[in-house]
């Protein structure tokens, strides 16, 4: 969830350590990250996706429950319920579902690079929905990296407007994935950064426990030993505990540096679909990444207003 954006804004936190260690905390969440298309598509050859979609989100509330629980957390009021409910709509239900669906029949690394556009999607939904006025060539690269996207998928199918119904899918849970975390973001100024997830994920389990139940009653799950421990990392890692590494790194900063690291996220994530699963690496997928991730990178520094030129961009 896996899932972890560049324009997510925790509440600050006063820690009294280097910026190298926020950017090594940063990596560790990225890195969890990075096996959530790979485990998932693991997953879909045994399980349905409906039940991996809604079973790890309950496995994650139930997580969510215990540490909030556990550290005596403040129970949201008012409208911070409904913004709660955006989020957990976008990064709960939204991407889980229709990432499971999509990685039926796309590979690991068609996904991994689609989704790289995520952190210019939440960056562009950030600025919409803070008000934000950036410069016109935040448009322009965002505009750029949405058409990198949409032709490398469907260049791998054979040619320029053969998007499947797979790539609509993936593009789906970009855009709901953008919507959750930017409310987020927001929200985490109020509840925290994690505690805005679990509080999600708790907000959401009623719903998400209702359709395993569903999955389970059409289709009892059967799968491999090796399936089972994918749908659980996805359940304990990509949707709860990867958060805590990810936001403590955004806490500790510089944010705008740290949140950066997510740019590795689609590397990893077609390394480990390469060495893991044993796809190709073709050009198109190696092209097509650098250029989505790129544009994605140029996207996240033009809206923090971090200078991109060469030897530029030290310091907070």
């Amino acid at each position: 969830m896996t899932q972890h954006s560049s324009a997510t804004l925790p509440a600050p936190l006063v820690l009294p350590t280097r910026a190298s260690v926020g950017l090594w905390w940063g990596l560790v969440g990225v890195a969890a990250f990075s096996f959530t298309v790979p485990f998932t598509r693991v997953a879909v050859g045994g399980l349905s996706p409906l039940f991996i979609g809604s079973g790890r989100a309950v496995m994650a509330a139930v997580l969510a429950a215990v540490a909030l629980a556990a550290t005596r957390q403040r129970v949201p009021r008012g409208r911070q319920w409904t913004r709660l409910a955006v989020v957990g709509a976008g990064v709960v239900i939204g991407f889980p579902l229709l990432t499971s669906y999509a990685l039926t029949t796309a590979p690991a690394s068609h996904g991994a690079v689609v989704i790289a556009l995520l952190p210019t999607a939440t960056a562009t939904t950030a600025v919409l929905r803070g008000h934000e006025r950036p410069p016109v060539s935040f448009w322009v690269i965002a505009m750029v990296g949405a058409l990198a996207a949409m032709g490398f998928a469907s260049a791998q199918w054979g040619g320029l407007g053969q998007l499947r119904w797979s790539d609509l899918l993936l593009f789906g849970a970009v855009v709901a994935a953008a919507i959750g975390y930017a409310e987020g973001g927001l929200l985490a100024r109020e509840l925290g950064a994690w505690q805005t997830v679990s509080w999600a994920l708790v907000l959401c389990s009623p719903l998400m426990v209702v359709l395993a139940v569903l999955s389970i009653s059409h289709h009892a799950p059967s799968a491999t030993g090796v399936q089972w421990a994918a749908f659980a990392y996805l359940g304990v890692v990509s949707m709860f505990l990867g958060f805590f590494a990810w936001y403590h790194g955004l806490a500790i900063g510089p944010m705008a540096h740290v949140s950066q690291v997510q740019l590795v996220q689609p590397v990893l994530s077609i390394s480990w679909a390469a060495l893991l699963l044993g796809e190709e690496l073709t050009w198109t997928t190696v092209v097509g990444g650098l250029v989505v991730i790129a544009c994605a990178g140029a996207a996240v520094r033009v809206r923090l207003g971090i200078p991109t030129l060469p030897g530029a961009g030290r310091g907070d």
